[in-house]
């Protein structure tokens, strides 16, 4: 029986808000004659709440990220890396609990995603981005190496419209390099690594991206040819603020706006001219911040030119158009920037499937509040063939002319 999506509650009822899309060639809408070809880019699976308790080695089995129970019978969040955090139970209703139960089987995601009008999907953690939230880099990779034996066992016989990236614990040099080659060999499109290789607040004695030592693993991705994904909230605690407002600054502040700091790394550092076939981008930070901040980094290259090293064969900014990507939701005031600032082929729609802060199932009509700026060969790069060429998905015949 195919799924049935309720009316919008209150709450949700302003998703169903469009200008239409009078005069486009094509449509974003699931029963289009002429529908684009649409790649989410940022999808979140649903792994089993005893995946890592039951799969990991028996030393990490009392440190996986999971439930406490107090005293006093209150519940908090147990993960290494974060400040305790009281679970609070919350009724989701309407399209709320719609959203926070779906996407458990490859069949539901694939139903799901046609109601959406999205022909393809990358995969990412959902339960598991906590795996990054540890300062012990063995202990993550360990959590990567089960989380990523389960996402090919479920989702390997869809990968070619349902690619879960390959997550890697990159403070693990060593287990890095020995990962990466195993999910490239089972067929993984690409990679997931966090926005800092040391989980933790800003430090300026922990090792980051920018630095010659993680020269091996750029090697070793650019022989494996998989793209590099950075997906918010995996560098450190994003739930910094606490009380009121605490729900808003931390996703804005402390989620979203630190991913920018591993794209500052890749196009700043050299590393590109050391490694040019390295593909990269943030997932789900939006897109808005892109402009100005390859601005930015620009004109501390040129101002700060007596502080500079190494010097670099281009600026920061071509290092980004050349070899980077970012994905976004709404975003308009990003897309807003794409033409003048030569991002149309940088930038990639997403769904967030099942997330609340995704577009699933009104993604139409977000896409119609904010691309009608666009032209309709600018829509189809960023709606799909952006993804398509970067995750290698096929495009068929259909959405080719």
């Amino acid at each position: 029986m195919a799924r049935t999506i309720p009316a919008p509650d209150p709450n949700n009822v302003w998703r169903l808000d469009t200008p239409g899309a009078a005069g486009w060639p094509r449509s974003p809408r699931a029963d289009a004659a002429r529908k684009y070809f649409i790649v989410s880019t940022d999808g979140h699976v649903q792994e089993p709440s005893d995946l890592w308790v039951t799969r990991i080695d028996a030393k990490y089995r009392d440190r996986v990220p999971g439930v406490k129970i107090d005293a006093d019978g209150t519940r908090f969040q147990k993960t290494e890396g974060f400040r305790p955090v009281r679970l609070r139970d919350i009724r989701f209703e309407g399209e709320d609990g719609l959203r926070n139960g779906a996407g458990k089987t490859p069949e539901e995601r694939i139903e799901d995603l046609a109601l959406d009008g999205v022909d393809a999907e990358v995969l990412f953690p959902n339960k598991g981005l906590t795996m990054w939230a540890t300062p012990d880099a063995a202990f993550s990779q360990a959590m990567c190496r089960v989380y990523n034996d389960w996402a090919w066992e479920t989702f390997s016989a869809w990968n070619d419209r349902m690619a879960p990236m390959a997550c890697i614990a990159a403070g693990d040099l060593d287990g890095a390099i020995a990962e990466i080659p195993r999910c490239a060999k089972l067929g993984f499109k690409g990679l997931s690594l966090p926005c800092k290789p040391q989980w933790g607040p800003p430090d300026h004695e922990a090792p980051n991206y920018n630095l010659p030592q993680f020269d091996p693993l750029w090697a070793c991705i650019q022989d494996c040819d998989l793209p590099i994904t950075f997906h918010v909230s995996t560098g450190r605690d994003p739930r910094t603020s606490r009380g009121n407002g605490g729900a808003v600054i931390n996703y804005a502040v402390h989620s979203l706006a630190p991913t920018m700091e591993p794209i500052a790394n890749l196009c700043a550092s050299g590393v590109i001219d050391r490694f040019p076939r390295l593909i990269f981008g943030s997932v789900e930070a939006g897109i808005g911040w892109v402009a100005w901040t390859l601005g930015a980094l620009d004109e501390a290259y040129r101002k700060h030119h007596m502080f500079v090293r190494p010097r670099l064969s281009r600026l920061p900014s071509e290092f980004f158009r050349s070899n980077g990507f970012a994905t976004f939701q709404e975003d308009k005031a990003g897309l807003d920037t794409a033409r003048e600032h030569h991002l149309v082929d940088n930038f990639m729609w997403a769904n967030d499937y099942p997330h609340h802060e995704g577009t699933w199932p009104h993604s139409a009509e977000a896409i119609e509040r904010t691309m009608g700026q666009l032209r309709d060969d600018e829509r189809a790069k960023i709606l799909g063939l952006n993804a398509a060429r970067v995750f290698r998905f096929a495009v068929p015949a259909r959405f080719r002319d």
